[in-house]
């Protein structure tokens, strides 16, 4: 059996604008989201959708994100969609403060939109306002 050994050119890094960024962040269902706990980086994978200017996501009574984010602390949330045979792909990163919705209507509308892939109480709904929005496409070159 031979041994097919293929060189896979560099690949481009390119800088994405913000609705770019936005529209492909809203195109795949899952992220991770970063945030401090105990001054200690925390990373947890969550689905989320995006509204107008922020990243929503929702979480359960316990967690430690829960309760992070009642004085609006500064969170990231990155997605990424990258090919490892080809190498390309994308990655956005969205950064703002986490808040707490709290307001019965508009709760009850994520809670309707964003169904939670685990199976435990996750009616505590967060929202990341997207005052830093980043994003890298990865390009095979000419």
């Amino acid at each position: 059996m031979k041994s097919e050994s293929r060189v896979i050119s560099a690949a481009r890094m390119i800088e994405l604008g913000r609705e770019e960024c936005l529209a492909l962040l809203a195109g795949v269902p899952m992220g991770r989201i970063g945030f401090t706990q105990r001054a200690l980086p925390v990373i947890r994978p969550v689905n989320h959708l995006v509204d107008g200017d922020g990243v929503v996501i929702r979480t359960h009574g316990g967690s430690a994100l829960l309760h992070n984010t009642s004085v609006g602390q500064v969170v990231v949330y990155e997605a990424d969609q990258i090919d490892p045979r080809t190498r390309t792909g994308w990655s956005v990163m969205v950064t703002g403060p986490a808040t707490r919705i709290t307001a019965p209507a508009e709760a009850a509308r994520y809670r309707h939109l964003l169904i939670p892939w685990i199976d435990r109480d996750m009616d505590h709904i967060i929202r990341i306002s997207a005052e830093l929005v980043t994003g890298y496409r990865l390009d095979q070159g000419r």
